[in-house]
């Protein structure tokens, strides 16, 4: 399998790469820096590029199967600019699969119906910027035909695999804290090869 990589050199990412390409699959990422990509990703077919212009997102979806994403927000609107087009595109070229790594604020709140976790007491959070770009970016998949997975962690820490994950459609598990970067990187991996949780978002924590 060819998998299309955005956000190739972040946290999630970089796991999410390396799991793939040990696993024997094939790795096509678009990134802005090609030698820190080389460094991180090595193996891996770059296409150097701006993931807010159309025709380097098609060239990286070229000859792919499947799509990952764990771009974050960067504090700008990359997500909202980019989605569409990578919906749009995916459509031309016959792509179905896609898994993106979202936040927990973007899952229903438990306790307010009818709001988002950002939304409601449940987040601490005061910037809510970066939950309205994820929110976009959920908004545009479930109006899309595609098969896509939003994998949403709660706070995610740089670290090493430190036990079961819990999840739960659609919401946060109750009591969440955390989750690391590799248990985040190995459960959005599974899910893009087993394709249990189609049409979902997915909370994941300890």
């Amino acid at each position: 399998m060819k998998i299309a990589v955005f956000g190739a050199t972040g946290r999630v990412g970089a796991r999410v790469v390396n799991k793939a390409m040990s696993d024997g699959h094939e790795v096509k990422a678009l990134v802005r820096d090609e030698d820190k990509a080389k460094d991180i990703t090595p193996g891996a077919e770059l296409v150097t590029g701006d993931v807010k212009n159309r025709e380097d997102i098609e060239n990286t979806l070229k000859g792919c199967d499947c799509v990952f994403s764990g771009l974050g927000t960067d504090k700008t609107d990359t997500l909202s600019t980019y989605i569409p087009m990578v919906i749009d595109l995916m459509n031309e070229h016959g792509i179905k699969r896609i898994v993106t790594i979202g936040t927990a604020g973007i899952l229903n709140s438990r306790f307010e119906e009818g709001k988002f976790r950002f939304q409601s007491n449940e987040s601490k959070r005061k910037l809510t910027f970066a939950a309205e770009e994820h929110l976009k970016v959920y908004q545009a998949l479930n109006k899309s035909r595609l098969e896509w997975t939003i994998i949403c962690p709660t706070y995610l820490p740089e670290g090493d695999s430190e036990g079961e994950v819990r999840y739960e459609i659609n919401y946060l598990p109750e009591g969440g804290k955390k989750v690391t970067t590799e248990d985040t990187a190995e459960f959005a991996y599974q899910e893009l090869i087993q394709k249990r949780f189609i049409h979902q978002r997915v909370g994941i924590c300890y």
